[in-house]
């Protein structure tokens, strides 16, 4: 659990430079003070895609291997993928009101795409909420987690596949569209999320193996438990 706090203490420090870095950074010269909000929305999308992509590979992993670690991963890393989603869009639709004059538009195939995957992986989350039996919930939301995955890159490059309200991709192969006075805060924000990708995922794992240890206690203290034999009782 110490470990688990130092990542949040690393994470909170983290983020609350970012943020004064996103505040302070040098406004946008044609969306303003309203561009600030690109550092939250981009960092937490992108970490968001990153977590079920690990996700992917940890249920992958325990489709091979069996192991209840990877199972965990792919668990604390969907709960973080969703959250970080989430985050990414409703900072995402208060900046689309700001800048384009609307808060979503579902003809545009990057904001459709990623809320049919947010809401596949919140299918993820009640799928493993409503199976009992460890193994079957571990086997079947591995299967989920792997196939789902698919959806990941299309959310990424639908920006350049298709016309959309976005623009294309800040960071490109030959380099940067980005002003050179905000890549600090930018990339200050993206070290932020990665700590706090880090200690939720921890977070989560620590409270998974909490949770299997005190249902495997309940079992062992209900197997000692033994009802009485009537045939045993006489009468006095």
């Amino acid at each position: 659990m110490t470990r688990v706090r130092i990542w949040f203490a690393l994470a909170g420090l983290a983020v609350a430079v970012g943020l004064w870095m996103a505040l302070t950074a040098p406004e946008d010269a044609l969306q303003g003070v309203w561009f600030r909000l690109f550092y939250v929305h981009v960092s937490s999308m992108w970490f968001g895609m990153l977590a079920f992509l690990i996700t992917a590979f940890a249920s992958i992993a325990w489709l091979l291997r069996k192991k209840a670690h990877w199972d965990r991963l792919a668990w604390g890393s969907v709960e973080t993928g969703v959250l970080f989603t989430g985050i990414g869009l409703v900072v995402g639709m208060i900046w689309g009101n700001a800048v384009w004059g609307v808060a979503w538009d579902w003809e545009d195939p990057r904001l459709a795409s990623t809320a049919v995957m947010f809401f596949v992986y919140l299918g993820y989350i009640a799928l493993r909420q409503a199976v009992a039996d460890p193994e079957a919930r571990a086997r079947r939301s591995a299967v989920l987690g792997a196939i789902a995955a698919v959806q990941v890159p299309l959310v990424y490059f639908s920006v350049n596949l298709f016309r959309t309200l976005h623009q294309t991709q800040t960071v490109r192969p030959d380099g940067m569209t980005m002003s050179p006075e905000m890549r600090p805060a930018f990339f200050v924000n993206l070290l932020a999320f990665t700590l706090l990708y880090v200690a939720l995922v921890q977070a989560r794992i620590y409270l998974a193996r909490a949770e299997e240890a005190r249902a495997a206690g309940t079992v062992a203290a209900g197997e000692a438990i033994v009802p009485p034999r009537l045939d045993e009782v006489t009468d006095v």
